[in-house]
């Protein structure tokens, strides 16, 4: 699996990367999965299921903090991410990986779980809503969508994020539940470069995978040797 690290990037610009991505994966212009691992900006995201209704502040509000919200073709509802949040979008040929969706959820979620436990943290399912939980608090959600045996999107493992912008909405429109992170759960600072090798470590494990280092330039000339596009 090829595996692209990318800084801070806006939400929009990561959703065409990925759209790309999955057309480039599907037409074979690109022979392997891949996964991306980056931050985004302060940005709330809506899934297939709405959100707006669990939105608890003003659209004023919001654009006095200059934060956008984004319709998306992912699964679930509502939700924020932003700086120390690690986002993982997993390109992957499920039906060529012999998995059901279920499955590939699962394994999603094992990911974030044995991360979290890397760190002492015990996390585990809940089964009001997919991810990884610290009993009633959640630590990552997962949001996928999956066009022509292609996923996109993924999973976001809060490490050190703001947790404020989670109490402006009702996370993953579950009322009456609190977001949390590895920082708030150790009462430390955590190092995000060493949470993210973790993750990576994690991968390879629970997909049974190697994780090659790519970067985006390679990406590039990839399209190229094809007469591709792709952008990010």
């Amino acid at each position: 699996m090829l595996c692209v690290e990318i800084p801070v990037i806006d939400y929009s610009e990561a959703l065409e990367l990925q759209r790309n991505l999955v057309s480039a994966r599907k037409s074979r212009i690109i022979n392997e999965d891949i996964i991306l691992l980056l931050e985004h900006p302060a940005v709330f995201t809506l899934g297939r299921r709405g959100g707006l209704e669990n939105l608890e502040v003003s659209w004023d509000y919001l654009e006095k903090k200059g934060i956008p919200v984004i319709k998306t073709e992912r699964g679930g509802d509502i939700t924020f991410h932003g700086p120390g949040q690690l986002v993982g979008y997993p390109i992957v040929d499920i039906k060529a990986a012999g998995l059901s969706v279920t499955d590939y959820v699962e394994r999603l979620e094992e990911v974030m779980i044995r991360t979290a436990g890397n760190w002492g943290i015990i996390a585990g399912r809940n089964s009001m809503n997919r991810g990884a939980w610290v009993n009633n608090s959640k630590l990552g959600s997962i949001g996928i969508t999956v066009r022509r045996g292609i996923t996109f999107h993924g999973f976001a493992f809060n490490v050190c994020p703001s947790l404020e912008p989670f109490g402006w909405i009702n996370p993953c429109g579950l009322k009456g539940i609190a977001m949390t992170s590895l920082e708030r759960e150790l009462s430390a600072r955590v190092p995000f470069h060493k949470v993210r090798e973790s993750v990576k470590y994690n991968i390879e494990a629970v997909f049974g995978t190697v994780l090659i280092n790519t970067s985006m330039t390679e990406l590039q000339e990839m399209f190229k040797k094809d007469n591709g596009r792709i952008t990010g």
